[in-house]
């Protein structure tokens, strides 16, 4: 890491003024200064405006009685910022926001009988290019109205329904990219590359966000390990609040959802604090594999805390907390709740992350974060094994990391230079049972149609033909000795083993004349199962077109990409193929590779008017050794696996317009192709057969897109919002034989029909012999017959439109100490019934919520 220790001596020589700071993270920036009269005299009151017009995003604050304002947390873009006082002229200044060292603007205020607004210089480090990253910066209005759907759950669903290039699935996942689960979440400058679906942990609650920025291309070199998306959060602060604020909410809603939120901030000039609390209990907690929910109440309680100690201008101390809890019961089959199969989950995570920020002078800036973070995981069995169908299991499983990262930031005129090293430890701890309850999943013999049968006693080739059966072609020799229901015992694992890594970068943004020029390099060293170096080089550009009001850009990025650390002990001794093809014991290890990436993206940010702007990017992509997960059925036990290689492209368009007459409307699009290529290894059970040649995988969609309309009068709001996705490759039922070798409740879920018969939980349908067109499924769309390609022409969830609409009033009834709101949501407004995903080796089957609505009471003060 000699190159970062050189980077990071020459960022801290000098000398100068020192600004104000304000704890932050390093990827948001601060805006302070003066408002000034015509003759230099200081503007006590003054209202001072940040505004992105086309992203709908506002801060606004008032300057103290010596006329200085201070605008936190703003993430890095162009903006404007516009003071406005009594019997004075506005004034507005344009400013690029693009370092965490604090930015200063002084505003002078001409006499309002001019009739002039004013534009001042600013610092000199402020230049209005743009960034050669593709990303979306969410607005705190976005933040607060969108409708959040599934209970725990509500930043997944907000990233989903707001970035173009990330398609939304079951229970909290999303893929951006065309990659499962392929993101880093930076939350205050605390990086997770760990899953935070409420499957395996809690993700911090939207009421505690200040701003968000999701970042899908040309990532820092900051970032490492899992860069398809980078969400990049700050909360919100009560540092300088010297009247307390907040807001009680409590909601009732469709499946006896029932919840209660907080968020309350104080402080002053030294001290600031900002509490949120959550708590949700739903009977619809997960996605569930029928239609209606059946076995699947669950309950999440959530509290963060952010502590800020300004100890003097230059110096902050910043402590983020949280702690949080998900009991949920696994959602039954039809099949499974006539065995009364009772399977429950619990995820208990907290998180202590303090953060420490000196400046050294007016353009420099250093920060030292360190954190320790642990989600503990428990599974548990029915209390009678053979309840579970088709298998029970039990899981104890602790991920805990500890790390530390220290940075300097260096801003100038035409340059800002970032610089650092970053150190984790990974703790696995792993403990996990399973045995085969069902006599028909892993059947020796088929009959003369196919169909598995039970015979006790009967093994093949010879017993079977003995019996007048055939031998099973899908038999697993693998998972004989674990079938219980032919004397087998349960599979037991115990393992623990650490991962330890260390990473050097070096993020520099160059601006010459109307180009912006981004160069990074980042080095990691990885030390877990398996030993890796990695250095990514990491470059982009961006150029602004003037006269045709257009930014176009182009980017680079070199990635190793990690194994996901769930369940990655286990799933890192079955070899290729998994369990299922090797008796454990008697294969070699096979620790799952980093992947290697080549990301390539080129995009354009057009102003089609002045209240309309577009901003699209197009992505290609190509992956050594790619990731993805294998899911224990329908259950939320998953296991890391991985593929020889992958190939994926893309678009991803967001469209959005200024806020006109109250009214915004922004659309987002995209398009997925993702090719994947075996061998496969690692994993368990796998719920479809695995392709060995070039398949399209699950992440797959030819196109997505989500548009939200919102208008606002006064205090009353309302958001309409349209979701279309084409379909997600399902690839369980290529043919009318697979189909047909379902069960009932199989059929029924994908809405299986043959001529005039429809397939029925008690009355499957075993043969059809109409053409095709008169058989098929209404929520599954299944290639013709001889057309059926892996590759070219894969099955896919059928096309679906979901609706919603949220109305709220924010002051419904006003009292001395405060405001009473009101709002009510929506969802699914169609009651379309339409799935995520069916029998997918990489997710299981789930289905969208039915039409639910949801009434919020509040009190704000």
């Amino acid at each position: 890491m000699k190159f970062t220790f050189s980077l990071l001596c020459v960022a801290v020589l000098g000398a100068g003024a020192v600004p104000r700071l304000a704890a932050q993270a390093s990827n948001i920036g601060t805006i302070q200064g003066m408002v000034l009269d015509p003759s230099g005299k200081a503007v006590a009151g003054a209202s001072v405006l940040v505004t992105d017009p086309a992203a709908n995003y506002q801060h606004t604050v008032t300057t103290g009685p010596h006329g200085h304002y201070e605008l936190l947390n703003v993430p890095f873009d162009p903006y404007e910022v516009i003071a406005r006082a009594p019997k004075f002229a506005t004034a507005v200044q344009s400013v690029n926001v693009k370092s965490a060292v604090p930015l200063t603007v002084d505003l002078k205020l001409a006499l309002a009988g001019s009739n002039t607004t004013v534009s001042v210089e600013a610092a000199s480090n402020m230049v209005a290019t743009v960034s050669p990253s593709a990303h979306t910066v969410v607005s705190q209005r976005a933040i607060t109205e969108l409708p959040e759907p599934s209970p725990g759950a509500g930043l997944a669903d907000l990233i989903a329904e707001t970035s173009p290039s990330v398609v939304a699935d079951s229970n909290g996942f999303f893929h951006p990219l065309g990659d499962h689960a392929e993101q880093t979440f930076v939350v205050d400058g605390q990086p997770d590359s760990n899953q935070q679906s409420k499957l395996f942990s809690t993700a911090i609650p939207t009421n505690a966000i200040s701003s968000l920025n999701l970042v899908t291309a040309a990532p820092s070199a900051e970032y490492g390990d899992k860069t398809s998306l980078v969400v990049e959060a700050t909360t919100r602060s009560g540092l300088g609040e010297t009247k307390p604020h907040g807001e009680v909410e409590t909601y009732y809603g469709s499946f006896g959802t029932v919840g209660e939120n907080a968020r309350l901030g104080w402080g002053n000039a030294k001290f600031g604090n900002f509490l949120a609390v959550d708590s949700v209990r739903s009977g619809r907690f997960m996605d569930s594999p029928e239609f209606v929910p059946l076995h699947d109440i669950g309950n999440n309680g959530t509290i963060f805390d952010r502590i800020d100690f300004q100890l003097n201008p230059a110096n902050i101390f910043h402590l983020d907390l949280l702690g949080a809890r998900n009991w949920f019961q696994i959602p039954n089959t039809y099949d499974q709740q006539a065995t009364n199969q009772n399977q429950r989950q619990q995820v208990i995570s907290f998180d202590i992350a303090p953060s420490y920020q000196h400046v050294f002078n007016a353009s420099t800036l250093l920060t030292g974060d360190a954190w320790l973070r642990r989600d503990h995981v428990n599974y548990y069995p029915s209390g009678n094994p053979f309840a579970d169908q088709p298998a029970t299991m039990s899981q104890d499983r602790f991920l805990t990391v500890i790390g530390g990262k220290l940075d300097v930031t260096y801003a100038s005129a035409d340059n800002n230079l970032d610089a650092g090293i970053q150190a984790t430890q990974t703790q696995l701890q792993e403990q996990f049972q399973l045995g085969l309850t069902n006599p028909l999943f892993n059947a020796d013999c088929v009959n003369a149609g196919g169909a598995p049968v039970a015979a006790p006693g009967v093994t093949q080739p010879a017993g079977c033909a003995a019996a007048g059966f055939q031998s099973n072609p899908s038999f697993s020799a693998g998972l004989a000795p674990y079938d219980l229901t032919r004397g087998g015992s349960l599979f037991n694992f115990s393992g623990r083993h650490n991962i330890n890594e260390i990473s050097g970068y070096a993020q520099d943004s160059l601006t010459l004349g109307g180009w912006n020029f981004s160069l990074g390099l980042r080095d990691d060293h990885y030390a877990g199962l398996v030993t890796y170096n990695g250095i990514q080089p990491r470059v982009g550009f961006s150029r602004r077109i003037p006269w045709s009001h257009s930014v176009i850009r182009a980017s680079y990025t070199r990635a190793y990409e990690s194994p996901y650390n769930e369940n990655l002990l286990l799933s890192s001794l079955t070899g290729q193929g998994g369990l299922a093809t090797n008796v454990f014991g008697a294969y070699a290890a096979a620790p799952l590779q980093p992947g290697r990436r080549n990301l390539f993206d080129v995009g354009l940010n057009q102003e089609l008017s002045k209240y309309v702007r577009l901003d699209g990017d197009y992505f290609w992509k190509y992956t050594n050794s790619a990731f993805d997960f294998d899911t224990m059925f329908n259950t939320p036990i998953t296991f890391p696996i991985t593929w020889a290689k992958s190939k994926i492209d893309g678009f991803g368009v967001r469209i959005s317009t200024v806020t006109l007459h109250g009214v915004s409307v922004g659309t987002s699009m995209g398009h997925a192709r993702a090719r994947y290529f075996g061998p496969e290894t690692g994993g368990l059970i796998f719920n479809s057969p695995l392709a060995t040649g070039a398949f399209r995988i699950d992440h797959d969609q030819n196109f997505q897109q989500s548009t939200d309309v919102n208008y606002r009068h006064g205090n009353v709001w309302t958001v309409f919002t349209w979701q279309y996705e084409s379909g997600l490759v399902a690839g369980a039922v290529p043919t009318l034989a697979s189909v047909l070798a379902l069960g009932g409740d199989q059929q029924a879920a994908m809405g299986f029909y043959c001529g005039s018969q429809v397939a029925t939980l008690t009355q499957p349908i075993t043969a059809c012999t109409v053409p095709y067109g008169q058989w098929g499924a209404t929520r599954v769309s299944i290639p013709a017959p001889g057309t059926e390609n892996p590759d070219t022409n894969p099955p896919r969830i059928a096309p679906r439109n979901l609706f919603d609409f949220t109305v709220g009033d924010d002051d419904l009834y006003r009292t001395e100490l405060g405001q009473f709101t009101a709002n009510l949501s929506m969802t699914n407004l169609g009651n379309t019934e339409a799935l995520y995903n069916f029998l997918s080796t990489f997710s299981g089957t789930h289905f969208v919520e039915p039409r639910s609505a949801v009434l919020t009471l509040g009190f704000s003060f």
